[in-house]
């Protein structure tokens, strides 16, 4: 398996520190609002990521933190503390906002059918892990105390730039354009470990330390939950591609001059979802939640199957055009899939095992999902039984996560229904042909139609041209044949 590396930027091979086992970090949300769709993406592409290595005979221990606390609107140092900010925004304690959004982002998560990692941690109940990893810093002279603030100095480290070819004159001070230097800071890439003083009197959340009152900065808060729950070798670090300056890469620095040597050997991350107009965000435009795609009428794994036809490191462009193709497909998909008799004999262990290599070459090949996708209807065309083609999909599916068998299965229950009414529509073959599958089909796109859903007959039409069906509407019924 190789899998591009953000790190050295390249395809690597993917090697685990213990053969046969992955310790796998993914940074979860700041919980201080509704998860956007763009944030979900790189969730998504983890869940498949995961997914695939269990697929491929690893045992992975996946660990995502909960950041509660210490996550500043920069990013860095600088701006607004967001749990503070949804607090402000909503009228209620920072602990509510944090168990509101927690949940909201679990039942996002269950709708797209993202596994939960094995070991969820909010930031807020490991303070002494984060004091512990603080002191050793201070004690070896990778950290300081300034302005009563402790701060990372990343003048001790013989290369900091990890994930760029950055030089400090191209970075703007604190990350962001306009943000005041902190005046406590030795060099300005320096990153605080802790706050005990700084703009937020009003900070809801604090804890006593060994240098006052305060609270941890949003960096150590992932190194200190990794060492925890995946040890001192992490053999795979995630998140969005935005993360990886500052945080991840001040999580190296943090981790790699604690335990004294390196940390995690490779790291993945997913690149944007934008609109037309840019970069997805909370703060502009149409604020595009799984809430909303539901209430648009969309079936929240459409979303997924949207993703998944894009290659996880490219920029992926959200219209609700381009949702309406990508729904179109996959419901097309499904008809397909509904339209094949699982039960029709034994399943041919041979095509199996050659389709299965095209969908791992694909899996292998960088995660690449549209190739796989693309191995899905390679299937359904596969000169093979019904149930054959069932049991392959059902497999590719327990790493797509896109629900296939569980929709054909109500879909085809849905047409047996339909199937068992009084016909008052009359449907004939012109060969004489018998076809239950396919009268029934016609049946139902003459419901679609009495009820004015022309998208659906559109759709269940063109299942049948994929079927090889050809339908011609007559007075009182619909005639087929093969094409």
């Amino acid at each position: 398996m190789y899998l591009y590396n953000s790190a050295t930027h390249k395809k690597e091979e993917f090697k685990t520190h213990t053969p046969g086992h992955v310790e796998m970090y993914t940074c979860g949300p700041t919980v201080y609002h509704f998860a956007h769709i763009g944030n979900l993406r790189s969730y998504i592409m983890e869940d498949v990521l995961e997914k695939y290595l269990r697929y491929a005979g690893y045992d992975v221990n996946r660990v995502m933190n909960i950041t509660d606390v210490g996550h500043l609107t920069s990013d860095a140092d600088e701006g607004e503390d967001k749990m503070l900010k949804g607090a402000k925004r909503e009228h209620k304690t920072v602990m509510e906002i944090a168990k509101f959004y927690t949940d909201a982002f679990f039942a996002d998560c269950r709708k797209l059918n993202i596994k939960r990692p094995d070991v969820v941690q909010p930031a807020t109940g490991l303070i002494d892990d984060y004091i512990k990893i603080i002191t050793k810093l201070l004690d070896t002279g990778y950290a300081y105390l300034s302005g009563g603030n402790v701060y990372f100095d990343t003048s001790k480290l013989e290369r900091y730039y990890i994930f760029n070819d950055h030089n400090e004159e191209d970075l703007a001070v604190g990350v962001r354009e306009g943000v005041e230097e902190d005046a406590n800071k030795r060099n300005k890439n320096d990153f605080v470990l802790w706050f005990t003083k700084s703009k937020f009197e009003d900070q809801a959340l604090k804890w006593d330390s060994p240098w006052g009152v305060g609270y941890p900065g949003w960096h150590i808060e992932c190194s200190g939950i990794s060492m925890k729950y995946n040890g001192e070798y992490l053999d795979l670090h995630c998140g969005g591609v935005d993360n990886a300056f500052p945080h991840h890469t001040n999580e190296i620095a943090q981790s790699e001059s604690y335990l004294g040597h390196p940390w995690c050997p490779h790291w993945c991350h997913v690149a944007h979802l934008n609109t037309e107009g840019g970069k997805m965000s909370k703060s502009k435009g149409e604020f595009l939640t799984v809430s909303l795609l539901e209430e648009k009428g969309y079936d929240p794994l459409a979303y997924r199957f949207f993703c998944l036809q894009s290659h996880y490191r490219k920029s992926l462009v959200f219209s609700w055009e381009n949702l309406d193709n990508a729904t179109v497909a996959f419901n097309k998909l499904i008809a397909k899939i509904a339209a094949l008799d699982p039960g029709d004999g034994p399943v041919d262990e041979a095509a199996a095992a050659e389709l299965k290599e095209k969908f791992t070459k694909a899996m292998d090949n960088d995660l690449n999902t549209s190739m796989a996708v693309t191995v899905l209807y390679d299937v359904l065309k596969a000169k093979t039984n019904g149930a054959t083609k069932c049991a392959v999909l059902a497999d590719f599916d327990s790493v797509l996560g896109l629900k296939l068998p569980e929709k054909a299965a109500e879909q085809r229950k849905k047409l047996a229904q339909m199937a068992a009414r009084p016909a008052a529509f009359t449907v004939v073959s012109e060969s004489g042909e018998e076809d239950a599958r396919v009268e029934t089909l016609i049946r139902q796109r003459q419901d679609a139609k009495k009820a004015k859903d022309f998208a659906e007959a559109d759709r269940i039409r063109d299942a049948l041209k994929d079927m090889g069906v050809e339908v011609t509407d007559v007075p009182g019924g619909a005639k087929w044949k093969r094409i």
